[in-house]
């Protein structure tokens, strides 16, 4: 089984890329693949880059180009439920780009028109085994599944919190995981999203996010290992 681990930033896979054994570097479309072992299990490792563009055209390379059989996305988030905290821990049942707006021709916010789905749903099997490493090695308490809602834009609002929690119940926000699991969904690969929490997506959260983005990653990249190990 070959799996592909995406994240969107160099603190999101600098973690993961130093503990793997590299055995191939392949740059498409300015795209940096690194592929190899980690834990014993074959991986490509991917930094996708910022906005929800830059994910769906690295996770495009990374299933067309390298076959990989599953697809793991990880990352930071800012929370939208108020009993979220930083440094927890949001796994993906299904996500929704919160910024596609066809309300003018009625349909709800994130609708995509003239697609059977336009919410898109993670494995059930990848969710179960993100949710358990995730609780053995942070607690229940601090483990959440749920909706995570994607767009072009960094949340920094507690008005744009209230609207994405009412609109769309979202667990967290981020920038990516949709436009990813939009490409999985069309391409049929499994694939789950786990987010660790940087930031409240309030108006402190450009302070919060540079000081808790560390702490997040490795958090992410715990579970990335301890579903490695299982899987």
């Amino acid at each position: 089984m070959l799996l592909g681990i995406i994240g969107a930033m160099n603190e999101e896979v600098i973690q993961l890329k130093e503990a793997m054994v590299l055995n191939e570097t392949r740059e498409l479309g300015g795209y940096k693949f690194y592929r190899g072992t980690l834990l014993g299990k074959e991986i490509v490792l991917v930094e996708c880059g910022i906005g929800k563009v830059n994910a769906a055209i690295c996770s495009t390379l990374l299933i067309q180009e390298f076959k990989v059989d599953k697809v793991l996305f990880t990352g930071v988030a800012g929370g939208l439920n108020p009993d979220i905290n930083i440094g927890d821990i949001v796994v993906s049942t299904d996500l929704i780009e919160h910024d596609f707006n066809c309300t003018a021709f009625g349909y709800d916010y994130g609708v995509i028109p003239r697609m059977e789905n336009s919410k898109f749903k993670a494995d059930k099997e990848l969710i179960e085994l993100a949710k358990k490493v995730a609780e053995k090695n942070f607690g229940k308490e601090r483990v959440f599944t749920g909706t995570i809602v994607s767009g072009d834009e960094f949340v920094a609002s507690n008005d744009k919190i209230k609207w994405l929690r009412d609109t769309f119940v979202g667990e967290c926000t981020e920038m990516e995981g949709a436009s990813v699991a939009h490409v999985c969904y069309v391409l049929n690969k499994p694939f789950v999203i786990i987010r660790s929490i940087s930031d409240k997506a309030n108006h402190d959260a450009n302070m919060n996010f540079d000081e808790f983005v560390k702490l997040a990653a490795q958090n992410s990249k715990i579970i990335i290992e301890g579903m490695l190990e299982l899987i």
